[in-house]
């Protein structure tokens, strides 16, 4: 993937169109995502982590931002960020599933992973069948969501929230760009699953880890709520056999 036909595309009208319906979806998501660590990988261009409240941010990129990295090689220990954004990461990485068990190495327990993708089952899915496979953004992996929710389910992610976007066909034409609010509602009622974005937050799950919560049954609670007698002492004892 070159990075200067990346910026290119992501300036054109469709690529600004993509831009401002996944910006809303991540805004949307982080806001209510607490931690301390939080990194966007790739996508650099858009500001993906702006409404998010953790204090320590991070931004990387296999030749741009703060780190510079390979996705399925990320330098950071294990259990330590609280928040990973993949944006379109999966698409252009050579190697995806790789890239999701670096994920769930570097997130901590509970921590939040949030992906997004092209749809292959989708007009946009088409577009790539009829162009150039070596221009951005045709030369990606278009992965299934299918795919990637079985790929998390594998590596013990629980999946909380799942939707597609970028309903509007994939011309970079102006006219096409107009009413892309009512393009979008009609397509999330009409066709939900042909969006040409897929979107996914899920969080990390550690097999045998439960939280401690009292055991507060019904059993025991009769049990404290009755008083227990007081015993005699021997001094009431020999009181009461002299008043007899």
């Amino acid at each position: 993937m070159s990075t200067i036909s990346a910026a290119h595309w992501l300036a054109s009208p469709l690529g600004l169109y993509l831009q401002e319906q996944e910006q809303a979806l991540f805004d949307n998501a982080v806001h209510d995502i607490f931690g301390f660590n939080a990194l966007q990988f790739g996508m650099l261009e858009m500001p993906l982590l702006r409404n998010c409240r953790i204090p320590y941010q991070y931004r990387a990129d296999v030749s741009a931002g703060q780190l510079q990295c390979e996705s399925h090689r990320l330098p950071f220990s294990a259990d330590t960020l609280d928040m990973l954004l993949l944006p379109h990461t999966l698409d252009f990485s050579e190697h995806p599933h790789q890239t999701l068990r670096e994920a769930a190495r570097v997130l901590v327990p509970e921590g939040h992973l949030i992906i997004t993708g092209f749809n292959p089952v989708s007009a946009w899915g088409l577009r790539r069948l009829a162009n150039d496979k070596g221009t951005y953004p045709w030369d990606a992996n278009f992965l299934s969501l299918m795919r990637v929710k079985d790929w998390l389910t594998l590596l013990d992610f629980e999946i909380v929230d799942s939707r597609m976007t970028c309903h509007r066909l994939p011309f970079q034409h102006k006219r096409f760009c107009g009413r892309s609010n009512l393009v979008e509602r009609l397509g999330g009622r009409l066709w939900p699953m042909m969006g040409g974005v897929y979107f996914v937050l899920a969080k990390k799950r550690v097999l045998g880890m439960r939280l401690i919560k009292p055991a507060w049954s019904k059993a025991k609670l009769k049990a404290n709520l009755i008083p227990t007698p007081t015993q005699r002492t021997d001094v009431q004892n020999k009181h009461e056999q002299s008043s007899r």
